[in-house]
């Protein structure tokens, strides 16, 4: 796996091995193993009782969705990546950037993501599949749908007529598993929660501070030797100039608490 490049002379210290961040990535990988034997527990039962869950190999109509993470989970990633990897990850966080700095709100900032920041770089799209699959961040991890995958693509919602709509809102409400808003599974988001505050805890705990924000965006920073030797030092000012300076501190995508 990669790992973070040397600090400059004169720089401070900074941990450039994977083992230098285990007291914060370790819990969250950990919780990754809890949350894929329990899913898979609950799933069996699931299907047993008639259920069912249409993701599967080469599935990735959600892989456009913008994706909230902890830095902790960002590390991990940025640990895995490869070079070339980790460059078309920044490309896309700084396309992220510029979609939080002109979005007039929430919901054109999703919808532009999905359209035109669009798919992971992490993505296959030749296979499908994720080539980080082992490293993927919890959301990646705990969003499951009981429709097909037609109801997961960019367009489809906003597509539907009126009687479209409504069908739609009876079927999901009829639909076990669901929270009877919308067709993703929510006992499967639900068990992937003690991973979050496995990270939040981790990070307060080594740092002094959490850090939390857009996937792309975080593990681009993971990889940036003065953010993390800002972070570990619990120097919040500190870590948010220097991924301003990055071109990548907007509030929408970087949150330090």
């Amino acid at each position: 796996m990669p790992t973070p490049p040397p600090s400059a002379p004169g720089a401070p210290d900074q941990p450039s091995r994977p083992a230098a961040y285990a007291a914060v990535t370790g819990p969250v990988t950990r919780g990754y193993e809890r949350y894929a034997a329990q899913a898979a527990q609950w799933t069996r039962g699931y299907e047993s009782r008639g259920g069912h869950v249409y993701c599967g190999a080469g599935c990735f109509a959600c892989c456009d969705m913008p994706i909230r993470v902890s830095l902790a989970e960002a590390i991990i990633t940025a640990q895995a990546i490869t070079p070339e990897q980790a460059r078309r990850v920044e490309d896309h966080a700084r396309a992220v950037q510029a979609n939080a700095r002109t979005a007039p709100d929430e919901d054109a900032y999703v919808a532009r993501h999905r359209e035109a920041v669009s798919f992971c770089p992490l993505l296959d799209r030749a296979t499908g599949s994720c080539s980080q699959y082992a490293a993927r961040p919890t959301r990646c991890r705990d969003t499951f749908s009981a429709f097909s995958a037609h109801y997961c693509a960019v367009g489809t919602w906003e597509g539907m007529g009126r009687r479209e709509r409504a069908e739609y809102r009876r079927k999901v409400a009829r639909t076990p598993g669901t929270d009877g808003e919308v067709h993703f599974i929510a006992p499967l988001e639900h068990l992937s929660e003690p991973i979050w505050t496995a990270a939040s805890r981790a990070m307060r705990a080594q740092w002094g501070l959490e850090v939390w924000g857009d996937f792309w965006t975080l593990t681009t920073l993971a990889a940036d030797p003065a953010f993390m030797t800002r972070v570990a030092a619990g120097d919040r000012r500190g870590a948010a100039g220097r991924a301003r300076q990055l071109g990548l501190g907007h509030p929408i995508t970087l949150e330090m608490e």
